[in-house]
């Protein structure tokens, strides 16, 4: 028993010694940690995602402009319709607050609306009174509904 002892007693310490030297020439990982690897591909994924997002409700947003905004044409045959609308109105005597001092009205002759409206109408929907201002608004530009609650929404 004796003999076998010397013979495995040297092989162990053998094995443990080129255990040792291998596991000490082994080249070690001085990169990133398993934690900060999943770290960083949570922070891609997370910005690829926002990418994504903020993509999807840019395309959103250019087809509610596309079905809201009327086209150059139609842009323009409403202006010179408003324009008609408020040089009739002048002629006649019948703009709304015609008589007080320095009232340009709602609608100026470009075809667009006065800011001091516009402030009005921004206060109103604001306020959580967008029907009152879709209705002010409808009265002052003779606009269809839709037309003005889009604006009133806009605002």
């Amino acid at each position: 028993m004796g003999d076998v002892l010397l013979v495995i007693l040297p092989a162990l310490i053998l094995a443990a010694v080129l255990w040792a030297f291998a596991t000490a020439l082994k080249p070690r990982n001085f990169g990133i940690s398993d934690a900060e690897r999943y770290q960083l591909e949570l922070a891609v994924r997370s910005q690829a995602h926002y990418a994504a997002q903020v993509q999807a409700a840019t395309a959103a947003r250019a087809r509610v402009d596309a079905a809201t905004r009327p086209s150059q044409n139609e842009q323009q045959q409403s202006q010179q319709a408003e324009h008609a609308r408020a040089s009739l109105r002048a002629q006649v005597g019948s703009a709304p607050a015609a008589g007080q001092a320095g009232y340009q009205g709602a609608v100026l002759p470009g075809g667009q609306l006065n800011p001091q409206f516009t402030l009005q109408l921004q206060s109103l929907a604001r306020n959580g009174k967008k029907i009152q201002a879709v209705r002010l608004l409808r009265q002052a530009t003779h606009s269809d509904l839709l037309t003005a609650k889009n604006y009133v929404d806009r605002l």
